[in-house]
């Protein structure tokens, strides 16, 4: 299998001083097909396209510092000794967790601000936020981050011994937990999308802000069992890691809201 023989560079292209990474190049494909999605479901759901573009310019940055915030707030240590290393974000260092929290700010502020469905436009950037996932976690890939626990199956990936976790280096192949999490994503996009086309096409009676709250159950079940074999370095509280008590906490949350959500509330206009 490919995956198994291939030793992957994060760097594409140099040109003198200038680096090409593989990193940015999906995750700006993440982001092109989840616009992509965001620009087709809104206009199925009446939604001027200007107002979705707009969106997008409040969301990149809300999204990108919420993620890489997060990401160093979850490494302090590593990065108080190196806090030149916080700039060095084409290197990886983008957590989703922070993505969805930051970009969940912005959307809010955007939707009082127009009058609009808060609701609403979070079913429409679920999907697109799911399928951008599904590319953007092959950016790990190229990174040689994110891999999982020893394995001997035949799709383990190799990692170069500088990116090895101490302890790991008499071992040769990994888990591909970005390929889980991408093919994971792929399928939770598919049945978002699914729900958006009953939703359309079926009239099937769908309450507002239902298909984004899916959205983050699922996603969140993915991570927290995913997080059983990732190799890299988390925090622990009550033996689990940081990431999985996010997740969990964003379980409890979203069953919360499903059983009390109403279909008119203060995001619903």
């Amino acid at each position: 299998m490919f995956l198994h023989t291939f030793y992957p560079q994060p760097i594409i292209l140099s040109l003198g001083p200038i680096n090409f990474y593989w990193y940015g190049l999906f995750i700006s494909l993440g982001i092109t097909a989840g616009l992509v999605v965001g620009l087709k479901l809104a206009k199925r759901y009446q939604i001027a396209s200007d107002l979705i573009w707009e969106l997008l310019f409040w969301l990149l940055p809300a999204g990108f510092v919420g993620a890489r915030l997060y990401h160093i707030l979850t490494n302090w240590q590593y990065y108080l000794a190196q806090p030149l290393e916080i700039l060095k974000f084409w290197q990886g260092g983008l957590a989703i967790h922070g993505a969805i929290f930051g970009s969940l700010l912005a959307l809010i502020i955007f939707s009082k601000k127009y009058r609009l469905s808060f609701w609403q436009l979070a079913d429409i950037l679920a999907p697109a936020l799911a399928l951008g996932q599904a590319i953007g976690r092959w950016g790990n890939y190229f990174n040689q981050e994110l891999f999982g626990l020893p394995t001997n199956l035949p799709w383990g990936i190799p990692i170069e011994l500088a990116n090895r976790p101490f302890g790991y280096l008499n071992f040769s192949y990994f888990h591909p937990t970005f390929l889980y999490e991408s093919l994971l994503n792929f399928f939770i996009f598919l049945i978002l999308f699914g729900l958006h086309f009953l939703k359309i096409k079926k009239n099937k009676k769908i309450p507002k802000g239902n298909i984004f709250l899916i959205y983050l159950i699922l996603y969140s079940v993915v991570r927290f069992f995913l997080e059983f074999i990732r190799l890299d370095e988390a925090p622990l509280i009550f033996d689990l890691k940081f990431a999985q008590l996010i997740s969990l906490l964003i379980i409890i949350g979203t069953l919360f809201i499903l059983s009390i959500k109403k279909p008119q509330s203060p995001f619903t206009n």
